[in-house]
């Protein structure tokens, strides 16, 4: 069997092998590769976040063999952390893993304990509560301070909800959505000086209702920026074929193009 071919249900044996050899490999680089002997803790940081993004570009873009490759390069990093981590006595790869499987089972009761659960719901809420009786003072305690915005809105209104603060139903999320954005243009036509406090309301509410209707708005948001990007693009080529140029069209003759260029794109799917 070639060294690259997929094993679509390995065994335990394989992918210990495989993680064995990711670790060695590791060694090697950290002993002997210019580079990688210099790496630490925060000089990874920013690499991991670019990772981080382009793996996220590859989910977006359905891409399974390019989101193979970013996840082993996220591996990589996770091991790397681990590696210096070891050599500073703070951390090691064992103990990792060991504290994520042990968090795991505590706030899992339901399957390693005697708890019973319904669905997804009560399993969020559970994991909440646990936390809680773990010592964490707030329910937002966990949240990063420094998540994208839009993430970050989301994550906060997962975990309130996790203790039952929460909206009854769709219809009241609506009239939320409706009220703020109400409030936004009566400062916006005011030229008040929270316009910009209300626009993130908006935003906010927006997300309270993306997750009433089961979308990621992060990931919505996403799609139609790169939708946006591939139809001015290809209005720009259209445009170049007939020797215009964008600059000197007007708005309306700009919308022609738009208009053909949202069509081709239409046809072509």
């Amino acid at each position: 069997m070639k060294e690259n071919t997929v094993i679509l249900n390995p065994s335990m044996d394989t992918r210990l092998k495989a993680f064995e050899r990711l670790l060695n490999v590791m060694d090697e680089l950290r002993a002997k590769c210019p580079w990688d002997m210099k790496q630490t803790l925060e000089t990874l940081r920013p690499l991991t976040i670019e990772e981080m993004y382009e793996m996220t570009d590859a989910i977006l873009s359905n891409d399974k063999k390019e989101l193979e490759g970013e996840l082993g390069d996220l591996f990589l990093h996770l091991v790397f952390y681990c590696k210096i981590g070891s050599e500073t006595g703070d951390f090691s790869v064992d103990t990792v893993l060991n504290r994520i499987c042990d968090k795991l089972i505590e706030r899992h009761p339901h399957i390693y304990g005697d708890v019973q659960v319904s669905n997804e719901e009560e399993v969020k809420k559970n994991w909440e509560k646990i936390k809680l009786k773990e010592g964490k003072k707030s329910v937002l305690e966990g949240v990063p301070k420094s998540l994208p915005a839009l993430v970050k809105a989301t994550r906060i209104q997962e975990k309130v909800k996790g203790i039952g603060f929460e909206w009854d139903n769709l219809d009241d999320v609506w009239a939320k959505v409706f009220e703020e954005m109400i409030e936004l243009k009566q400062e916006i036509e005011q030229k008040s000086t929270s316009i910009e406090e209300e626009f993130g309301d908006v935003l906010f509410s927006l997300v309270n209702l993306s997750r009433y209707v089961n979308v990621q708005p992060e990931n919505a948001l996403a799609k139609t920026n790169n939708k946006f990007i591939t139809r001015f693009q290809l209005m720009e080529e259209l445009v170049q074929k007939d020797n215009q140029k964008l600059e000197d069209m007007s708005l309306s003759e700009m919308d022609v193009y738009w208009a053909k260029a949202k069509l081709i794109l239409k046809n072509n799917l």
